[in-house]
């Protein structure tokens, strides 16, 4: 047990990388916060707002974070809003290690949602788009991806980072099948 081997204090800001059966509600959850960005933030700078992520492909297991491609005409107009989102419960993260991106955390340690916003059509934001429509299309693959998850989330300890490695190399090639397959 997770308390057992932290002290107290260190559970409360411990995260848990758990990964649960599709929940129907995700969609839901997903089609809310949406709304409640598109009221805040300038409508002008919206070029888009996806369901990206596990939690948008269904019948896929996933870690139950809400993600969010926010696609703007300018991000400096968003930064200039960042305040904004921090009024719907997000933590303004910048870049957050991805050039051109900004990076929107809501939930706390155990994150609820994940706004990752780019430019209209830019390839960060194809390349979202491209693996998430992949894996809707390809169920065999979503299947498998989600056995690879359950298996990350198994060994990784609670560290995100293991957690992503594990993934990392599945999500690198059917990427680049995505983006292949998009163009036929």
């Amino acid at each position: 047990m997770l308390q057992q081997t932290l002290g107290i204090s260190e559970v409360m800001n411990h995260r848990i990388i758990e990964v649960i059966d599709y929940q129907p509600q995700w969609l839901f959850d997903f089609a809310k916060e949406k709304e409640r960005i598109i009221s805040v933030l300038t409508s002008t700078n919206i070029h888009a707002i996806h369901h990206i992520g596990s939690t948008s492909v269904k019948g896929l297991c996933a870690k139950p974070i809400i993600d969010i491609l926010l696609e703007v005409n300018s991000l400096e107009a968003l930064d200039s809003e960042s305040e904004k989102m921090a009024s719907l419960g997000y933590l303004v993260k910048g870049e957050c290690g991805i050039k051109g991106r900004r990076y929107f955390q809501k939930g706390g340690i155990q994150r609820t949602h994940q706004v990752h916003a780019f430019l209209a059509d830019s390839p960060e934001a194809k390349r979202h788009l491209a693996f998430r429509d992949y894996l809707r299309a390809f169920p065999d693959v979503a299947c498998k991806y989600g056995e690879i998850k359950r298996r990350g989330a198994a060994i990784c300890n609670n560290d995100v980072d293991v957690y992503i490695d594990y993934k990392n190399s599945f999500i690198e090639e059917y990427e680049a099948k995505a983006l292949q397959w998009q163009l036929t």
